[in-house]
This record gives C-alpha cells, structure tokens and sequence, in this order.
C-alpha cells in the first residue's frame, strides 16, 4: 500500500463514507434474503451462491447494487437458509474473492460465508435464557473449550471432548461430566471463554488433536468450527455455541467472550479484500504496523472500524446472550471506542448489566488515528470507570517477573515488595507513576493466565528441588504453601478477581511458558490432578465464599482504598492491614501476609477476633484465643481475622 492511500482514510473519508446501519451481511429469512457489502471503492460487486461450502461451482450469480455511503446491496427472493455464499469485488480494476467479513456463519475454514435465519439457530428454550443476577462479587474463571474437556477423564464422551457439546452434555441419567460439575461446584461467578469465533491457525477439515489458543481472528461473528460436531453447517456450530452459554447459564455462571478487535490472522483478510487499506494501520511509509506481535494492527479510530467492532460486541450479547467481554490487547483500541462500547451495552442491556475489562497494554508501538488515546494503563483516568485492566504489577509482585522465569516474587522469596503488596490490597487507589485508576472496578487482580507460565510452574522453576533439579510434577509442600498464599493475596486484594482454570488444583504445562499451539496434551485440563491436589482446590472453593461474605473487600467504588487502614511491613515478608468493614457494628478485618519461612507472631488491635481463614482453610470461624490479642502466622500462610 502507497503512502499517499493511506492518507486518504481520513476524517473527511469518514465523514463520506461511514454507514451507521447495522444490517450488513446475510439477512435471512424463509422468504427472502437481503446482502448487503460494505466497499466504498469497488466499482463492482457480484455475488455468487454454492450448495457445498469449500467445492462445487456456483449455481447462482447476481450483481449488487450501490447505495448511498459505499453500501452495496441485493435481494434474492426464497428461503437461502444454508446456502453458502461469496463476492467477487473489484477495486481500482483490481478484483478479488471474498468471504462476507460481517457474516453471521460459514463453512469449514471460513472460505465461503453461509447464508443462516439465526431463528433457526435457537435450542430448545434459548427464548427464555438469562443470565444469572449479577453476583456481589465477580470472580472469572479463565477457560478453553477444548483444554476443559479433551482429557478422557473429563467424563465427556469422546465425540465431544474439547467442543462446544460438553457443556451441555448429559448422560442417559441427567447427570453432568466431571469437568461441568467442578465448574459448578467451584463457586466462580464468570467463566471467561479464550477466543470461540472462527479463527484460521486450525484445519478445521484436519483431526481433533490441533491445538490453537485462537488469537488469530478470521470471521468476527462466527463460533469456531472445530469446537462444533459438523464444521461445514453454519447452523450446527451457532446452535451448539448457543448451547454451550445457555448450560452455563443454567449452571449459575455467567460468560464472558475473550475478544480480539486487535489484529487478523492475515493482513490479507476479507476486511482488506472488501475495503484495501481502510481497515488496517500503516506507518509513514506505507508499511503495515505492528503493535500487536502479529503481523498487523487493526484501525481503530477509524469510523467504520469503530462500527464494525461495536456492532460485533453487541451482536454476540443480543445473538448468543453473551454477558462480557475481555478484549485481548485493549491498549491497541482507543480510549473513545471502549467508552463508546460500554455506553452502547448499557443503553441495550441496562447499566453494570454486561462485564468489559481487558489487556491495557500492546505488543508495540502502533500509530493512532489522530485526536485518539490508546486504552492503556496510563490512559486509566480516561476511561469509564467500570472498564477494567488487568493488572500486572500485581501479578509480577506476587508470583514475580512473568517473563523472568527464574525471577521470584513476594511468596516466593523477594525481597523489597512490602509496600508494592500493600499497594495492591488498596486496589492502587493511591496512584503509582503513570497508573492512576478511577476506582478499584478498574482493577483485575490475577496471577496467571493463558500467557507464560502457569502458576504452579512459575514456582516450581523459581524454587527448584533440593540438588537444582526442576519437577513440575512433585506435589511438594513447600510449593502448595506458596500457591495458597499467592492465592490469599490476591483474594483479598480490592479489585476484581480472576485466576486462570486448573490454577485450583497446581495446573501444569511442564514448564512450556508459551503453549498457544502447543498439542493438547501439553494444555488440557488434567481431571486426575483435580482429585491429586484436591485439598487445595478446597482451599480455593473456601476463599471464593469467604471473600463473597466480607463487603468490605467487594467494594469497586472510588472509596474503596480509603477502608485499607494502618498497613504495615514489620520484617522483609511480612506485611499486614486492617480493612473497615462498616455496617452498624463498625466490623474490621485484619490481613496479615508472612512470606518468610518462620512463624512471625503480631499483635492485633483491641477487641475480640475471629479467624476467618488461615495458611491452609478459609472460611471458617474460629475464636481467637491469646493473651493480648497475639497471633501467630505459619511460615508462608496468609491470615484473615474479623472482629
């Protein structure tokens, strides 16, 4: 792409251009069907039909017309419900064939867009599906479709293990997997679901054991075909995506889409074959930017853009009543698209009704259209309020330097991170350098995710067994310790919670810190390792019911902070807070973390005290009993208290 294109997608491109409708694509009904293309250049689009979704010749041809502001448009009378279909555009005597790029559903691969009456889509009773009332506090639990059930002791029949039907599986009895029924019983409040729209790094007409993270878009709008029984129906995999949201809802979790808006898996994509150089970003030179590690940037900033990513978020909430949204890379969007976004869900759904959080960070610089902010962490004052970001500071001063993998943190044997931590417990509400958050809904607290290391490899690799040998294996206690303080920190942190799924039970990927295409094997759920380290999957179920119980540690106000009072670093791993409950008793809760490997005893304010969660249970109600109000911490164990 020439320099001199690329300054043509201006304002005034947009101000000429821009089409606020949001019926492009297929519309399909049993009567007729409407397509309709957005290509502000072309000087031609023709439509072609096809009973078979990757071969066979077109049976059916028709041109489009043009209409006002680069929309063409036509209408082909019948029932094309299943009928796959494809444009040849053609652009400054250049043309090119094309999927739709707002398609509702396509064949294997995404290679031809499939006409689908959505109608037709909807299981049984998906009419009446909702939701589940907003939780007092939100706690994500962050989760692959195939890696949840693909391990044959998931208790998934082998035809759907890692698919969209294990979800909503049932045997002859009515009873749920293995995996669905840990899921339940865990107690979180939102399951986040890696990329489920259609992405390009799997063959969808390959085997099941590919294995791909799906960051890596290629139809926004279309569930992913390899999570489906029967990739080449449109209709089969909307159905049991559809399936998969309505289980979950049934089960009491509500479903966040981890979205990516950023970047394509190709620069070469039907954006790009339907508008050339309008969708995506470019330097001075004309060369495609790359902000995002893979290869290209989308445009945001950009009205049609802008659109097209709006549309989409409130399409998959209406369509497949998705409930929020994690958008992967958030710091390559725009401060004015991620405020325009939650205005638009809560104009549509009522407001806090629908959850938006997401990556304040990019792989790169990338060139923002003018008169735009990047939503980064510093850029945190702009946004609503109730957009979170995760939180990185925390999760490295906790665990340490995910990408050091030798690097310890707070539990694992730094030194100098006492007030970092108790900068976390306050939700930052302080303001540290450039991050300055609005109010602790802003704040993600975490530890590990999909990206690097799992948590339980990140400590094994930083505390190697006796003779310097690493085993990601051993169910050491040290390591347990270490993985239940690392979880009491950020439990009771102010802030949202999340944790990434088999964190629970010491979930290990054999030390591989980037497993996006890694095989199955490497990242699955192991099922048997939920029964191994059960004792501490119970310590994990305990310290989401207690941090539900105390409102003190739920609050994402901006007042939040202010009820973390008198902190303290008495040694180098030892640190504590008290935290003002409130209510008409005035109750107080008083945190004590001791990363060091001796017991630390600590004197606790005047009154009458009871242990609401140790080193190894939570949730509990145990009286203190000392003289002067002492209590001792466990090497490596965390405390809370509640008067």
């Amino acid at each position: 792409m020439d320099n001199d294109k690329k300054l043509k997608y201006d304002k005034e491109f947009d101000l000429q251009y821009a089409y606020d409708g949001c019926d492009l694509g297929a519309t399909c009904t049993p009567t007729r069907t409407v397509f309709k293309l957005w290509s502000p250049e072309a000087s031609g689009v023709e439509l072609f039909l096809y009973q078979h979704d990757t071969t066979g010749p077109w049976f059916g041809h028709r041109r489009l017309e043009p209409e006002d502001r680069g929309v063409w448009t036509c209408v082909i009378e019948g029932d094309l419900h299943g009928v796959y279909y494809d444009y040849e555009v053609t652009v400054e005597g250049n043309t090119a064939l094309t999927a739709d790029p707002y398609a509702a559903a396509c064949g294997r691969n995404g290679r031809r867009s499939m006409a689908v009456d959505l109608s037709r889509t909807d299981p049984e009773g998906f009419d009446l599906d909702a939701a589940p009332p907003l939780p007092p506090e939100n706690i994500i639990y962050e989760l692959h479709v195939k890696d949840f059930s693909h391990d044959p002791d998931s208790g998934v029949p082998e035809e759907y293990r890692g698919r969209f039907k294990a979800f909503s599986w049932r045997n002859e009895k009515g009873r749920r997997p293995l995996c669905m029924e840990h899921l339940r019983g865990l107690g979180v409040t939102h399951v986040q679901l890696l990329p489920i729209y259609d992405f390009g790094s799997v063959d969808e007409d390959g085997d099941h054991s590919q294995f791909n993270w799906g960051y890596d878009p290629m139809n926004y709008n279309v569930p992913e075909g390899s999570y489906s029984t029967d990739p080449a129906d449109g209709a089969v995999r909307i159905r049991e995506c559809k399936e998969m949201v309505q289980a979950l809802h049934k089960n009491g979790l509500r479903v966040v889409m981890d979205v990516v808006y950023n970047h394509t898996y190709s620069a070469d994509s039907w954006l790009e074959r339907t508008a050339p150089g309008y969708y995506y970003r470019h330097w001075e030179d004309g060369s495609l930017s790359n902000g995002s590690g893979c290869g290209n940037d989308i445009a945001a900033g950009r009205a049609m853009v802008d659109n097209y990513i709006l549309h989409s978020v409130l399409y998959w909430a209406r369509e497949y009543h998705i409930d929020g949204f994690r958008f992967d890379l958030m710091g390559l969007l725009t401060v004015e698209l991620m405020n325009r976004i939650q205005r638009a869900l809560d104009a549509a759904f009522g407001a806090g009704e629908k959850l938006i959080y997401g990556e304040p960070w990019r792989a790169a610089d990338s060139p923002m259209e003018p008169g735009t902010a990047p939503a980064m962490k510093g850029n945190a004052p702009q946004l609503d309020p109730r957009i979170g970001m995760f939180c990185d500071t925390t999760r490295d001063a906790i665990k340490g330097d995910c990408f050091h993998g030798e690097q310890p943190g707070f539990v694992n044997g730094s030194v100098g991170l006492g007030e970092t931590i108790l900068c976390a417990a306050a939700g930052w509400m302080g303001g540290v350098g450039d991050f300055k958050p609005r109010a602790c809904s802003q704040i993600i607290n975490y530890v590990s995710a999909h990206d690097n290391y799992t948590l339980w490899d990140k400590l094994a690799l930083c505390s190697p067994s006796p003779g310097g040998t690493v085993s990601y294996r051993d169910s050491r206690a040290d390591l347990l310790a270490q993985n239940r303080l690392a979880a009491f920190i950020y439990f009771t942190c102010q802030g949202n919670l999340f944790f990434q799924a088999g964190e629970e039970f010491a979930r290990t990927k054999l030390g591989d810190h980037n497993s996006y295409k890694s095989p199955p094997e490497v990242n699955r759920l192991d099922w048997h390792r939920a029964w191994t380290f059960g004792e501490l999957t119970d310590y994990y179920r305990q310290l989401i019911r207690l941090r539900k119980s105390l409102p003190g540690l739920c609050d994402k106000s901006p007042e939040a902070g202010k009820r973390i009072v008198e902190p303290n670093v008495y040694r180098e791993g030892v640190v504590s807070f008290q935290v003002e409950e409130g209510g008409p008793r005035g109750q107080r809760l008083f945190v004590i973390y001791n990363a060091t490997g001796h017991d630390y005893a600590i004197q606790l304010p005047s009154g009458r005290w009871t242990i609401r969660a140790d080193g190894v249970n939570a949730d509990q109600h145990r009286p203190l009993i000392s003289q002067g109000n002492w209590v001792t911490v466990a090497p490596c164990s965390g405390m809370l208290l509640q008067n």
